[in-house]
């Protein structure tokens, strides 16, 4: 079966249909480096690298870029504010970023151009858009001409007659219509510049990625990704210049991720409800908040509030516990059981779903669903009075490779200390043997300083973490 793809162009899924067989040219737009990110910035972060992910698990290689915009208005306006330069923010917030989606479990992108090192291709991009007549100077700044496009508002389908609705031009401006945007801006003094053709100045917003894109991945791209805050103008522009250049399409498939709200209110610095990654995984387990952000389908909006987290959070214990639980039962099974191929089979059926869902426009939350299946399962098999290491490696497995497509952990840094809690536990166990009940509660209590809750079971004592 072909992955499907809903694609915002056409707002239909459709089969995935590479342009090159076995590759996927994959573009996202990366954040403006004037802060840390918010968790609205981490969303697509998260996403886009599980499609990435299920990409290269269906046996793809993807080409991934994602850019970072480190110089406009919002960096220079910091730079200002901390009194530093543009240069040392953007070097700055990105190092942050890295620190950030790195633990939020994201891979780095095969290539994170940035806008500065790639000025050549960008000014070279407008210069060419200029002298085909998609473009025209005014006293410093350069424009695009929207009404030259034929199809502006295809992506957000909106006529240009509907978008010019209610817009005019304000005394002062250089625009010749209320739709052009800005490709290039002329500097104001004291601001960061580079020369061009047409004097001193940066780039707008918008062209870097086409032109980014075209430099990376070529004029004609399978995936071009962000979020749906970024569909007009930002990508809806995107396509303007690069299909006014190249005269192809510029990306096969659109693909955006809902909104982020904060408590059922639109995040935003004016209701105090500004989330930034950096402080939140100070004190969630980030790989919590990735496999929240993944409980939603992409698609849809998420609501972000400590009640739902700590429902994630209560989720997330079960599968990570099933996991870790089966995973220590190995050692004391025995190598065949009769019922081995009535439960592989079931293992193989619940990896058959997870294919199935991430086919259809990579329903994360219908995956999880899978893993809280696969855990039920795993929960139900320890019940049994003879298990087989057959049975247990092959769960083992299963959530390992799943939940490694989902970029999700199950295993914390702290199950390095593993060994040593098991030795606490034997010491314990024969303490109580020997009858030095005052060495077993010592024993005990150290262990529920370490947040180690101990079961005993028919099959012998179990521990996991609180």
């Amino acid at each position: 079966m072909a992955i499907q793809i809903y694609n915002t162009l056409t707002r239909n899924k459709e089969d995935f249909k590479p342009i090159e067989e076995g590759k996927v040219k994959m573009y996202v737009c990366g954040p403006t480096v004037y802060n840390y990110i918010h968790i609205g910035n981490a969303r697509p972060a998260i996403v886009f690298d599980t499609v990435r992910r299920y990409f290269e698990y269906r046996g793809y290689e993807v080409n991934f870029v994602s850019n970072f915009t480190d110089v406009d208005d919002k960096l220079i306006k910091a730079a200002n504010e901390l009194g530093s330069d543009v240069p040392t923010i953007a070097d700055r917030f990105i190092n942050a970023y890295f620190e950030d989606v790195q633990a939020l479990g994201c891979k780095t992108a095969t290539n994170h151009p940035r806008v500065m090192d790639n000025m050549d291709i960008i000014i070279e991009f407008i210069d060419e858009l200029v002298k085909k007549g998609y473009a025209y100077e005014s006293e410093g700044d350069v424009y695009f001409k929207t009404k030259e496009f034929n199809g502006y508002g295809k992506l957000s389908h909106q006529s240009i007659e509907d978008l010019r609705i209610g817009e005019r031009i304000e005394i002062g401006e250089k625009k010749e219509d209320p739709l052009d945007f800005a490709l290039w801006k002329a500097a104001k003094p004291g601001e960061i510049f580079w020369e061009s053709p047409w004097g001193k100045g940066r780039p707008g917003w918008h062209i870097e990625c086409s032109a980014m894109a075209k430099k990376y991945l070529g004029e004609t791209i399978d995936i071009h990704a962000g979020g749906q805050d970024l569909s007009f103008p930002h990508h809806e522009n995107e396509i303007a210049q690069s299909e006014a250049l190249s005269g192809k399409t510029f990306s096969n498939y659109w693909m955006h991720n809902g909104y982020i709200n904060i408590d059922n209110e639109k995040m935003s610095k004016s209701l105090g409800n500004f989330v930034l990654v950096h402080d939140i995984i100070k004190i969630v387990d980030p790989m919590l908040l990735r496999f929240f952000m993944l409980s939603v389908h992409y698609r849809h909006p998420i609501n972000y509030s400590e009640e739902l987290l700590q429902e994630a959070k209560n989720g997330f214990e079960r599968i990570k516990t099933a996991y870790q639980n089966s995973n220590h039962r190995i050692e004391s099974s025995t190598n065949l059981t009769e019922d081995d191929n009535k439960w592989l089979k079931e293992i193989a059926d619940e990896k058959a779903v997870f294919t199935k869902v991430m086919d259809d426009d990579f329903n994360t939350a219908n995956a999880i669903s899978v893993l809280y299946q696969l855990a039920k399962l795993a929960n139900q098999y320890l019940l049994e009075t003879h298990t087989s290491t057959n049975v247990l490696n092959q769960l083992v497995a299963t959530f390992d490779e799943l939940s490694s497509v989902l970029g999700i952990t199950l295993v914390s840094e702290e199950a390095l200390l593993d060994d040593e809690i098991e030795a606490l536990i034997q010491k314990r166990t024969d303490a109580r043997k020997n009858r030095d009940f005052a060495l077993a509660d010592q024993i005990r209590d150290q262990l529920k300083e370490m947040n180690i809750i101990i079961e005993d079971t028919p099959q012998g004592i179990r521990w996991k973490r609180g």
